[in-house]
């Protein structure tokens, strides 16, 4: 039997199939990055994030090549910070889940942020006190879901994701005519010296890469997936497949309709770039399409990043480098309880400030760091646990350690330097806190 009375203690029950799984990736991807990120990205590519979103799409998928492998030879929760323990050594280990939880946090802070200021815009509300106090409202409705369980926040991002393609699909149909009675002007020059030529490029591409990670939860969810060797390389590839898709489309459309300035000014206004582009379809009504998709999707990537983070805080906490009551599971359900109420908790002291900017630049380098060591393991990697060539993950690598260093300087100083905080209390941790091995072996 497989009930949870047959489940060991201290481990998650097998319950995720692919279907559920891909959703997952999705209600993580479909977020953030399709509804903001895109404007941000724009502001520093020009018509060249239509490229940076491609760029960031094969980066991606170079790491998800890496994940998918490493989560079937190794299907245990955790996600790189197990990897690394297991492959690497534990300081890199560490590292990895110290990056994930602090660039994980700053970006579910900020889709708890994305989802506050859809709902007041469309209400007229303004204010950073009222944007704030909804973000905290939604992170709680949502950690009560977590914690419940992960059948019940399967069925929830079910619904989410739903209604974000819905959405999406509405804006890109009734958009895409357009592009052909427009032509390639809007995208021309595609490299704009106004907005930094080549480093522009790569720095939009670094920002929108952030946007194609969602796809980690499906591994950092490898101890609750049925048969991980098999499902966990399909979800995580049927995942990126879609979603590359998706964004090339919505931002060409979106760059066609209102140019990259147009799609700049709108998130530095609204915070809402594909709203404001949506207003200027010839459809009345897609605007309110597009955000209730926009809210729906900033609730799933909530829900997506308060379950990865809350797997890697479990994992953290059954090793030692973190408290190891952080490691315990409750209830039928099998669920990390205590894990959710410590990411809940970050999240909500990040969401307090009530700023949106910085955090993006700054999950952009620590994930991007997170996926240079998920690429490092994977070269490491014995040859029988092998499923694609050394030379994806090694150029994975590459990718994503020249990628981190194209964000702004104040953005890599601040994260080296919490790296190098994290080493400091993972060596005291070492110290204080007699090890189990459960990553390493």
């Amino acid at each position: 039997m497989n009930g949870p009375s047959t489940t060991p203690s201290g481990t998650l029950a097998r319950v995720v199939g692919v279907p559920g799984a891909v959703l997952m990736g999705l209600g993580s991807i479909l977020g953030t990055g399709i509804f903001v990120s895109i404007g941000i990205a724009a502001g520093v590519a020009g018509p060249g994030v239509v490229l940076a979103v491609i760029l960031a799409a094969i980066v991606a998928t170079l790491n998800g090549l890496s994940s998918a492998q490493l989560a079937a030879a190794h299907p245990v929760s955790g996600g790189t910070y197990a990897y690394g323990y297991r492959y690497l050594n534990p300081r890199l280990g560490f590292t990895a889940g110290w990056m994930f939880l602090w660039a994980k946090s700053a970006s579910a802070a900020t889709a708890a942020l994305g989802f506050s200021g859809y709902v007041l815009s469309a209400s007229g509300v303004h204010g950073t006190l009222p944007r704030v106090a909804l973000a905290l409202g939604l992170l709680a409705v949502l950690t009560t879901v977590v914690a419940g369980g992960i059948r019940r926040s399967n069925a929830a991002n079910a619904v989410i994701v739903s209604v974000t393609l819905a959405g999406l699909s509405a804006f890109v149909l009734i958009g895409f005519p357009g592009m052909f009675e427009r032509g390639l002007a809007p995208f021309q020059p595609l490299l704009d010296p106004m907005t930094g030529g080549m480093r522009g490029l790569l720095h939009g591409t670094a920002l929108m890469f952030v946007a194609y990670t969602g796809y980690g939860r499906i591994a950092t969810l490898g101890e609750e997936i049925r048969e991980p060797s098999q499902n966990i390389p399909r979800a995580i590839i049927t995942t990126l497949v879609v979603t590359m898709v998706v964004y090339a489309v919505v931002t060409a459309v979106a760059v066609s309709t209102a140019g990259a300035e147009g799609l700049t000014s709108a998130t530095d206004a609204e915070t809402a770039p594909l709203v404001v582009v949506a207003r200027l379809l010839p459809v009345p009504g897609v605007s309110w399409v597009v955000g209730i998709a926009a809210v729906t999707a900033m609730a799933g990537v909530l829900l997506n990043l308060l379950l990865g983070l809350s797997r890697v805080a479990f994992a953290m906490g059954r090793q030692g480098d973190l408290p190891r009551s952080v490691g315990h599971v409750a209830g039928p359900e099998k669920s990390p309880v205590r894990a959710v109420l410590l990411v809940a908790t970050i999240i909500a002291v990040l969401a307090s400030s009530g700023s949106v900017v910085t955090t993006w630049s700054f999950s952009a380098f620590t994930v991007l760091v997170y996926y240079a060591l998920t690429n490092l393991a994977a070269l490491r990697l014995p040859e029988p646990d092998r499923r694609y060539p050394r030379w994806t993950a090694l150029s994975g690598l590459v990718c994503c350690l020249g990628l981190a260093f194209f964000v702004d300087a104040t953005i890599w100083a601040a994260g080296l330097t919490l790296i190098a905080l994290g080493l400091v209390w993972h060596e005291v941790a070492q110290r204080r806190m007699p090890r189990s091995g459960n990553q390493s072996n």
